[in-house]
């Protein structure tokens, strides 16, 4: 089943399906998922409390050192700041469970579009290499030699949908979720994401990008009664104007 835009947010938050139990929303870029306890900007967990505060406490909430308390309003999963696409947001405690479960077993799939440096020569792959954390810089990791820590499987497959004047559009299929998983994968196969200040700072912006160029597609999971749905969050608009530029 492939889920359809039903209202948009004057915010630039677009709800893509909602029913009583499970809201999926195509979050944009340069919005935080939820607040670190350091920044005052408004979060997608803010919208959330405001336009659905009957599940304020559904989910789990972090808990700082300082003891404050961080709502995290049914959240499942998250995205990147910079990335745009499709979350999910559980509406009561069941659905949190039985999503998180999901993840956690790896159920449920997930399909991101991206923008990289470079004309892949394959088209198609499997990038499987553990990663660590980064010895230069404590925002980053990496599946390089000298990462720190224990390194953790991270298993990427993609696909190139299209390719030209330098770069590829492709398709990625996360088969295990680490933090920054795509954009250190990428990068550690020399094709980093376009755009991407962390881990490619020294490449030139590009195909009129002013943010990271990943976007989370798709997503298929489990309902409670055993039937698979896929959503998917179309392209931006800065996605669909590069497209024309390769």
């Amino acid at each position: 089943m492939i889920g359809k835009n039903k209202k948009n947010i004057s915010d630039g938050i677009k709800i893509i399906y909602e029913d009583k139990n499970i809201l999926a929303v195509n979050k944009p870029a340069g919005l935080v998922v939820h607040s670190d306890g350091k920044t005052k900007e408004k979060t997608l967990a803010d919208w959330i409390l405001k336009n659905y505060p009957e599940i304020e406490d559904v989910g789990e909430p972090i808990v700082l050192n300082t003891g404050e308390i961080i709502k995290r309003p049914g959240i499942v999963h998250r995205l990147d700041r910079e990335t745009s696409g499709i979350l999910l947001v559980a509406k009561n405690q069941k659905t949190f469970l039985f999503l998180k479960e999901q993840f956690q077993g790896r159920d449920i799939q997930k399909s991101y579009r991206a923008f990289v440096y470079g004309e892949m020569k394959d088209d198609k792959g499997v990038i499987d290499r553990p990663i660590g954390r980064s010895a230069k810089d404590f925002r980053m990791w990496s599946a390089q030699r000298g990462a720190r820590g224990a390194m953790r499987e991270a298993v990427t497959e993609y696909k190139v949908l299209e390719r030209g004047n330098g770069f590829s559009f492709v398709e990625v299929n996360p088969k295990t979720g680490r933090t920054h998983q795509i954009r250190v994968h990428f990068k550690a196969i020399n094709h980093p994401v376009v755009n991407d200040s962390l881990y490619a700072p020294k490449r030139d912006k590009a195909l009129g990008f002013e943010r990271l160029a990943l976007h989370s597609y798709s997503i298929e999971f489990s309902l409670s009664k055993g039937k698979k749905m896929k959503l998917e969050a179309e392209l931006p608009q800065d996605f669909k104007k590069a497209l024309k530029l390769i």
